[in-house]
């Protein structure tokens, strides 16, 4: 049997039972948003952890009363995200941030999407928790970056097989867009889903910093990642 055919059919057969999941949260200072996150993601058989990156506020007792377990991580999303990966057992991990809610039904969706042995991982649409032309816009430019150019952000709630994130060296180590960093790797390792049910992102951030101002920051810094600049200037340009 050519070699590529039988590993193909070992993980087609490793999949055939329930695939276990294992959400992880990245949070800092999210006291407002976690409780919501969390429940969104509770679901039979699925194991939701927040790692919180050393939260002032209640970030942690609110994550424990709303039933996910906590551990302490370091400061930086990417970092916080490998630790949440480390501290699971799921067979495959969901991405959540803080801010983003799950639909109703979603472990259904990843299970199934993930019975095609060659699906690596996906993500969801995506939309805000509010509505006007310019967050429309925004929510339109997502869906034809990912059904053109096949890349999906963070907010809309990554999952990967672990295999495929043990494969791939686990989550990229950077101060800044390491959903792109991790998306780009995934895709050399099989396909992604694009699942039809939507997480909900609040549009806190474009409210405060304006819709097509943040939006325009977005591609810029979009940009700056595809020519290759350094992640360093590119997060400290941003957090300006």
């Amino acid at each position: 049997m050519d070699r590529r055919v039988g590993q193909r059919l070992s993980i087609g057969s490793c999949y055939r039972r329930p695939v276990t999941l294992s959400v992880v949260i990245p949070a800092l200072d999210e006291a407002d948003q976690i409780a919501a996150a969390v429940d969104s993601a509770r679901a039979p058989g699925v194991e939701v952890l927040v790692v919180d990156g050393g939260s002032a506020d209640a970030t942690r007792e609110r994550a424990l009363a709303a039933g996910a377990r906590v551990v302490g991580g370091p400061l930086g999303r990417a970092a916080q995200l490998a630790a949440g990966v480390d501290a699971t057992h799921g067979d495959a991990i969901v991405f959540l941030h803080a801010d983003t809610r799950l639909p109703p039904g979603w472990d259904s969706a990843v299970r199934s999407a993930l019975r095609d042995a060659r699906t690596i991982g996906g993500a969801f649409r995506f939309r805000f928790d509010q509505r006007s032309w310019a967050l429309r816009l925004i929510e339109l430019g997502a869906r034809l970056r990912v059904a053109i150019f096949g890349f999906p952000y963070g907010d809309q709630a990554l999952f990967v097989r672990r295999q495929t994130l043990e494969e791939v060296g686990g989550v990229p180590q950077a101060p800044i867009m390491e959903d792109l960093d991790l998306v780009r790797a995934m895709r050399r390792c099989g396909q992604l889903a694009r699942l039809d049910q939507h997480v909900t992102t609040s549009a806190r951030r474009y409210r405060a910093g304006g819709a097509l101002r943040t939006m325009l920051r977005n591609w810029l810094a979009v940009a700056a990642w595809l020519l290759g600049i350094d992640r360093s200037r590119i997060a400290d340009w941003y957090a300006r």
